[in-house]
């Protein structure tokens, strides 16, 4: 019952921080003092959640939602982009308190988009690359990862993904390959794809190094994405197999429902998952 009462607590502070706005009356202004979240299991944001905005309203999302860890998509700073722009778009995230702790998704199709997906994130100045790389290409990954020292997370996506249609199919191909070779899992695609989450993390262990965290309504290919919660991803459950295995990583908000109005429904998540995270021992 505690801890039931405290996840309801966790949940309902989460949504209310981040939707309401400050209310002035005439007594002063009112500040949310949110709960102390524990610091296990961070959460961050996969920038395709902002697919529509730009970096200041993207920050300032970031801001009231209490998160500070993103990884960064290119439609907020292109592949191409010159090494001061770089600095620039990486300087506005700092200065809003936001850091980048890795780039991608990236589709990497041959050498040439492999050379310029490490150098990328070499020059944004991040360890880890959220990548999609053709199978015939992982060798040629793998050289890089050990020249750069950058990681590999590669990305599943759902049933329908002809590449990589579940993490399983990842994990084949970079089980034996160099540490630094990994995936970043994407609970709602591997349900989608029928595989549980929380089974998944148990089973790749210490080769998972990022999470994209959502939920869906069914573990189907046609299952739509929905605020966490709502779903059948079981988070407790997931929240254990985290702990179980000391996954030192990001957990990664990516929400794909009403993308172009998405803060409610991202808090919502939010609040869900902190408060999954700190009622569940």
């Amino acid at each position: 019952m505690d801890s039931r009462r405290i996840f309801l607590k966790k949940t309902t502070f989460g949504i209310a921080a981040a939707t309401l706005s400050p209310v002035l009356s005439s007594a002063g202004s009112f500040a949310y003092s949110a709960p102390k979240e524990d610091a296990s299991l961070p959460l961050g944001i996969a920038d395709y959640t902002f697919l529509n905005f730009d970096i200041p309203q993207s920050i300032k999302m970031m801001q009231r939602l209490d998160i500070h860890a993103m990884t960064l998509k290119n439609f907020h700073l292109p592949y191409d982009s010159t090494k001061e722009k770089i600095d620039e778009v990486v300087k506005e995230y700092k200065d809003g308190g936001v850091s980048i702790y890795g780039v991608g998704v990236i589709y990497m199709k041959n050498k040439a988009e492999v050379d310029q997906a490490f150098e990328y994130a070499k020059n944004v100045g991040v360890s880890m690359i959220i990548g999609v790389p053709e199978h015939d290409q992982i060798d040629y990954v793998q050289e890089k990862v050990k020249s750069y020292n950058i990681k590999l997370a590669i990305h599943n996506h759902g049933p329908e993904d002809k590449m990589y249609p579940n993490p399983q199919i990842a994990y084949d191909l970079i089980k034996n390959k160099d540490p630094r070779m990994g995936l970043c899992l994407d609970i709602g695609h591997a349900q989608r794809a029928g595989v549980d989450p929380a089974n998944a993390v148990l089973k790749y262990n210490k080769r998972i190094f990022d999470m994209h965290i959502k939920d869906v309504t069914k573990a189907e290919q046609d299952g739509k994405a929905i605020e966490a919660g709502r779903g059948i991803i079981n988070f407790p459950a997931l929240v254990k197999a985290l702990r179980k295995i000391k996954y030192p990583g990001h957990c990664g908000i990516e929400f794909e429902k009403d993308m172009k109005d998405p803060l409610p429904g991202i808090a919502e998540s939010v609040g869900y998952f902190r408060g999954v995270k700190d009622g569940v021992s």
